[in-house]
Order: structure tokens, then C-alpha cells, then sequence
């Protein structure tokens, strides 16, 4: 056995390689981490031809519980996976990263570096705001409202504002190609009218303001150039189609797919796929105890996020992949109001108390016992009712029943009045 510390050096991993296959006719190679710190030796096992197995934290460390000492040591998870690896044949293999996946990977992971950025900053922007001029820091959505940002680049302070004027505010946003800029020009000088006082720090706030808004719109202009970057590059994968085709898919959720799937084809169905997701309950029977489904605990976490995003973007923009049914099922699925086809009028109830059917008509209910026992009464000769007997046995009256009843049995006086 060969247990030795590697630095992550080309040269040292090519010795390290050289020494452990001389010792075996067959060498097995397995990696603990799939990621960033083990891409210099995933890419020479792949120059080499060599097959990688892929031994999760979650699994390295159930199987160090069977194994002697509570220590934890690199040399013993190097140990404890190449014995899970010499046991197991059920380890998922990794796959050769190619030049695209690759740069997928490093652009969506770019991508989503900005947009934490982004929501920093206007998460920022807005408590700023807040501590200076509220009634404006109200009146727009910072996150979508490019107006809105480019008006604080310039007048961040209700004074300003009110000198400014409604007009000239107009023509200024004008110029600067926003979009509907008399009403953006009108709720901020609403805002402005709203707010005499100056707050304690104007000057500096107005200054972080104006500096946020445009790095806001900076960064926007960089998010969309890296959005376009990676739609080019997703459409030159050969599954690019197939995976735009499904409901709620689009550049960047393919290309965060492909990053987080590999090939789609190494799937044999799309169970297989959804129980990689976590998407599919797992059993827990034993013995008699069978149908017992419980959720999953062991799945890529970054796959079932794709999958969450699709679905909400489908239900968000429902009919935006109308090519996977025919046009026939799409106007049956999706019927619309036309002028020949107009929409029937929704069904209104009149006004008043509904009106019963006459087969629901009140019926006075006949009074029944309420004790908590009842009286059976058998017809038997010179004994009275049979006391004490439970519900258990029936609320039934044998004595009049016509078949039951005697003849020479005395009758009861009834309790019900008699009327004329």
C-alpha cells in the first residue's frame, strides 16, 4: 500500500501517477471532490484513459464509522475510499469534462457572482435611501426600473427635486432615453413634495446614492453581455434543441443543466433523472410495512435547483414551448375568445334565498329516545319491556312488528293525542 502526500502540481501528480500504476496491472482511481480543487488531476486521469469513481463526503463518512478510531485524517479518507471504492461496484463514475462544459460552468458560476452582487447592491441602495429620503425610496422598484436608477445618478434629494421642476426633470430623463419619463418625472416630484425636512447626512447619502445607481447600471449592462456570451455558447452543444424544447427551459437554465447533469444521454429515462433531482420518493418497507414513501436525502442539490426554477418559470409564462404538442392539441389544451367563439358569460346565482328542490323539501323529524339505554320489548306472555339492554342490540319495537306480534298480548296505551 502507498500512502504519500501529493501537492497539487502537475509534475508531482504525473510521479505519483507513474509509481501507483507500476505496482498493479489494473489500477481504480477515485475522487472524493468534484469541483474546482480536483480539476488538475480529473484532467490528466482523463489525458491517461483512466476510469474515475466519484466516493461523496456523505459516503466517506458513513464508511469511516466502520473502521477503527474517531480520528479524522487526510491519510485516513484517502484509506477509507479506496476501500469503498475496492467494495463497492454501485459508485457513480465521472465524466470527462469537455472544453464546453467547462466554460458553461465558468460562465453561469460568473453569472451567479453578479447577481449576488446585484441584489447586494440594491439591497444596499435602498436602506440608504431609506435614512434619507423614504417617500422616494417607496415609489420604485429598484430591481426592474432602470429610470428609477438613472434619476438617482443625478437627483437623489427631494430639494433638488422641487427645484428642478416637473418639466425640466421630463426633458432630462428624456435625453437620457428613459422610458416613460413624465410619469416617472411626476412620482418623483409627488416624492419630493411629500418631504421638507433634510436629514441628518444629505450630502453624503445623496453621494453613496448616485455612486450605487450606476454601478447598478453597470453591472446590468455587464449581466446582459455575459447572458448573451452564454447563450452562444450553450447553442453550440449538440442537446441544446432538445433541451430548450422542454417547458421552462432557456439558455441559462440549459446551460446551468448541462453544468449540473453532464451529457443527458447517460440517463436511461427520465425516472433516472428525476431520482438524480431528488424528485422521486424513496420506499422504506419492511415486512408487511410496504407503500412507505419518504423524501430523499441523497441527490444534487444544484440539478433539483434547475429543475424548481423550470417548473416555477413554466407556471409564470405558461405556453412559451409551443412546439411539444401539435396544433390541434394546443387549441383544444389552450382554448381562447374570439369574436366567432366568444367566452360564455361565468354563472351568477340570483339574488335572495336559494329556492329548495322539491325532493329536498323540510320534513318535521320523528322524536326518537335520547337516554342512554333503550327499551326492547319482546313478546313474551305476561313480562314487561326489558330494561338495560344497549343501543347494541337495535332500537327496534318487536312488538310491532307483524310478524312477531301475539294476539292476546295486552296493548299499551300510546301517549299521542287524538284528534278529530
Amino acid at each position: 500500500m502507498v500512502s504519500v502526500k501529493v501537492a497539487n502540481v502537475e509534475a508531482d501528480l504525473m510521479a505519483a501517477l507513474a509509481t501507483v500504476t507500476d505496482l498493479a496491472d489494473q489500477v481504480v482511481w477515485a475522487v472524493d471532490i468534484v469541483g474546482a480543487p480536483s480539476a488538475l488531476i480529473l484532467a490528466l486521469l482523463a489525458r491517461a484513459g483512466s476510469p474515475v469513481f466519484y466516493a461523496s463526503g456523505r459516503v466517506v463518512n458513513t464508511m469511516s464509522a466502520a473502521y477503527t478510531g474517531e480520528g479524522k485524517t487526510d491519510a485516513k479518507d484517502a484509506y477509507v475510499i479506496a476501500e469503498t471504492v475496492r467494495l463497492r461496484r454501485d459508485l457513480p463514475m465521472v465524466d470527462a469534462v469537455t472544453d464546453l462544459i467547462r466554460e458553461l460552468a465558468l460562465l453561469t458560476a460568473h453569472r451567479s457572482d453578479l447577481i449576488a452582487d446585484r441584489v447586494r447592491m440594491i439591497n444596499r441602495l435602498r436602506d440608504v435611501m431609506t435614512s434619507v429620503f423614504p417617500t422616494l425610496e417607496q415609489q420604485f422598484d429598484y430591481s426592474s426600473h432602470k429610470g428609477a436608477l438613472i434619476l438617482l445618478t443625478e437627483y437623489a434629494s427631494p430639494k433638488r427635486l422641487r427645484r428642478l421642476g416637473e418639466t425640466r426633470l421630463t426633458q432630462w430623463l428624456r435625453r437620457r432615453q428613459v422610458r416613460d419619463a413624465a410619469r416617472v418625472a411626476a412620482r418623483a416630484l409627488a416624492a419630493a413634495r411629500g418631504q421638507d425636512i433634510e436629514l441628518p447626512g444629505q450630502q453624503v447619502a445623496e453621494m453613496i446614492i448616485a455612486e450605487l445607481a450606476g454601478s447598478l447600471l453597470h453591472l446590468d449592462q455587464r449581466i446582459q453581455g455575459l447572458d448573451q456570451q452564454i447563450a452562444a455558447t450553450f447553442r453550440r452543444h449538440h442537446q441544446a434543441i432538445t433541451i430548450e424544447s422542454m417547458p421552462g427551459f432557456g439558455p441559462i437554465l440549459g446551460a446551468q443543466l448541462l453544468v449540473a447533469a453532464g451529457d443527458v444521454r447517460a440517463y436511461p429515462s427520465a425516472g433516472h433523472l428525476a431520482a438524480a433531482a431528488g424528485l422521486v420518493p424513496v420506499p422504506n418497507d419492511s415486512g408487511r410495512r410496504s407503500g412507505n414513501l419518504h423524501k430523499p436525502r441523497r441527490y444534487s442539490r444544484p440539478l433539483r435547483h434547475v429543475f424548481y426554477l423550470s417548473a416555477q418559470t413554466s407556471m409564470m409564462r405558461g405556453g412559451s414551448q409551443p412546439c411539444l404538442l401539435p396544433q390541434e392539441t394546443r387549441w383544444r389544451s389552450h382554448p381562447r375568445p374570439s369574436r366567432h367563439h366568444p367566452r360564455p358569460p361565468p354563472h351568477r346565482r340570483p339574488l335572495g334565498p336559494p329556492t329548495r328542490r322539491p325532493h329536498l323539501q323540510h320534513r318535521p323529524a320523528h322524536p326518537r329516545c335520547r337516554g342512554l339505554t333503550t327499551s326492547l320489548r319482546f313478546p313474551v306472555t305476561g313480562h314487561g319491556p326489558v330494561l338495560g339492554l344497549g343501543r347494541s342490540l337495535g332500537n327496534v319495537d318487536h312488538v310491532r312488528d307483524p310478524v312477531l306480534a301475539l294476539a292476546d298480548l295486552p296493548r299499551r296505551p300510546t301517549d299521542r293525542p287524538t284528534g278529530t
